[in-house]
């Protein structure tokens, strides 16, 4: 059975309910004042909490038969729209030997489908089978304790040229250049460790064009240029994780840090496993995980809302719903001590360092957040102020949490040093501050200035119809409500000096910290 419902007629739970404690103690003064029979001028000292900023939205939601979530929000003031949809699926659901795989198909998605990307399909797919045994066999070969080197190149080769061959039937970026040549802008798609989302933004009078292209290669997905574009991953790698100093820093740092979930895995994946990749396994991936069932759909701007309802049925409606990816159920062990790695690199040095944490979810997250911004959200904070405005010591000081947001993760604080200065002596710095941190607790005035920060970052999110796309695609589908992210950011609002002092005392301790230093080659 079809439902959709309308979220505005009634004030969201949240809204009452933002402080638990505090909103209890309210009732109870209030009963208590109505049984004394002494309620006059109650409302003016006690007035009603202020609704939470987004949660009041006219939000549209309706799911179809095969599971598949939209969430529509009209707005007017401009002719676009911006459309997201969202997969909770990332790199924490891959397993070792497969790693890289969401990222990859997230490339091969643009792709095209039957229809869409090719001139002939009838002579384009036996090559593509072809192309598939040629690969499968090379990786048998790599397989092997004692491979034949002349054989996978010759394997290569042969892919290659029948790649080539199919290459001549291929309309190239056909998928981008339909949209775009309809005026569409920032066509794009991002992977991260916990999701895959693609996006882009419209006139408002070409959404029945998105619906046919994104349910079509939703359902009829065509990988071509397979070899091709494993190449374009694997540049974006070398650039990203093996050139870039603090790309390899950090995956130093995180292979270090996580010794079992897949945080420690880059989300690019690793490069062995990008060599072992077929295309079937890639198309396997996504029609098992990428389904109708796991797919929020945003659409904001200026919409009709039943318009969008009927195209949704129309062109969504047979799209497979697909099945849940598979969990990331592995669990860090305790860790019992600081944990040290050095990498040499010919690059400046520079210092990573993170304490054990938690996820976005849990009840400390907030205050772990005011955290990092007191320390560095700004040219006031304590480690702007004392390590690149002061001492001079430092070029770039940066605290957050990471590297995801639904499993335990890292309080990190990452610096470079100006030379002549030494990470040694950034390391000493922070350690003081930290220290003087849950010695005591920072004077409210800071935490002001960084919750009206957050607070006019919330109204800002809220004028962006794409950013506001993608916040409730991401709220809905990994937080189960698209409000839940306004939630999470207003009780950043609740956070105390108190809450600061007591987080870093209960978190920035030496047994969890793990540090990564990068030095010149040879330096050592």
């Amino acid at each position: 059975m079809l439902r959709h419902r309308l979220h505005a007629a009634r004030p969201p739970a949240a809204a009452r309910t933002v402080a638990p404690a505090r909103a209890v103690a309210r009732t109870l003064v209030l009963a208590t004042a109505i049984a004394l029979g002494r309620v006059v001028g109650l409302a003016a000292q006690e007035p009603p909490a202020r609704p939470i900023p987004g949660t009041q939205l006219p939000v549209v939601t309706h799911t179809l038969d095969n599971g598949m979530t939209f969430l529509i929000l009209e707005r007017p003031q401009s002719p676009t729209a911006a459309l997201v949809v969202h997969y909770p699926v990332g790199s924490v659901n891959e397993h070792l030997g497969r790693t890289g795989i969401a990222h990859v198909v997230e490339h091969l998605l643009f792709k095209g489908s039957h229809e869409i990307g090719t001139s002939n399909r009838a002579l384009e797919a036996p090559l593509l089978d072809a192309i598939d045994a040629v690969r499968d066999s090379m990786v048998a070969e790599m397989g092997r304790s004692r491979p034949d080197t002349a054989a996978i190149r010759r394997f290569r080769t042969r892919g290659a040229t029948l790649e080539d061959s199919a290459r001549a039937y291929v309309r190239s970026n056909e998928y981008d250049h339909i949209l775009t040549s309809e005026g569409a802008q920032g066509l794009n798609a991002t992977t991260s460790h916990e999701a895959t989302r693609y996006f882009v933004e419209v006139p408002a009078n070409r959404i029945e064009l998105w619906f046919a292209l994104e349910s079509d290669r939703m359902a009829n997905p065509v990988f071509r240029e397979f070899f091709t574009e494993l190449d374009v991953v694997k540049e974006e790698r070398r650039m990203r994780l093996e050139t870039s100093p603090g790309g390899i820093l950090e995956s130093a740092f995180l292979a270090t840090a996580f010794q079992v979930h897949p945080y420690g895995v880059p989300v690019i994946g690793h490069a062995a496993d990008l060599d072992v990749l077929t295309r079937p396994q890639a198309e396997e991936y996504f029609r098992d995980y990428y389904g109708a069932a796991n797919a929020v759909a945003a659409i904001v701007g200026d919409v009709d809302a039943a318009q969008v309802i009927r195209l949704a049925e129309e062109y969504f409606a047979p799209v497979p719903a697909g099945r849940p990816p598979p969990p990331a159920l592995a669990r860090e062990p305790v860790q019992r001590g600081e944990r040290r790695i050095t990498v040499e690199f010919d690059a400046e040095p520079r210092l990573l360092m993170g304490w054990r944490a938690v996820s976005a979810l849990h009840e400390d997250a907030p205050a772990l957040t005011m955290l990092a911004s007191v320390l560095t959200g700004g040219r006031t904070t304590r480690l702007y102020r004392r390590l690149i405005a002061e001492d001079r010591s430092a070029i770039q000081v940066a605290a957050y949490l990471g590297p995801g947001a639904l499993h335990p993760g890292l309080f990190m604080i990452s610096a470079v040093p100006r030379a002549p200065h030494t990470t040694e002596e950034i390391e000493r710095a922070i350690m003081e501050e930290i220290e003087a941190m849950r010695d005591a607790p920072p004077e409210p005035h800071a935490l002001t200035r960084i919750q009206n920060q957050y607070r006019a970052g919330e109204f800002r999110r809220l004028s962006s119809n794409l950013q506001l796309a993608m916040q409730i695609a991401e709220s809905e589908a990994s937080l189960g409500d698209w409000r839940e992210t306004f939630r999470l950011s207003r009780r950043i609002a609740e956070v105390t000096p108190e809450d600061v002092q007591r987080v870093a005392r209960a978190y920035l301790i030496p047994s969890t910290r793990t540090v990564a230093v990068m030095v010149r080659e040879g330096s050592r």
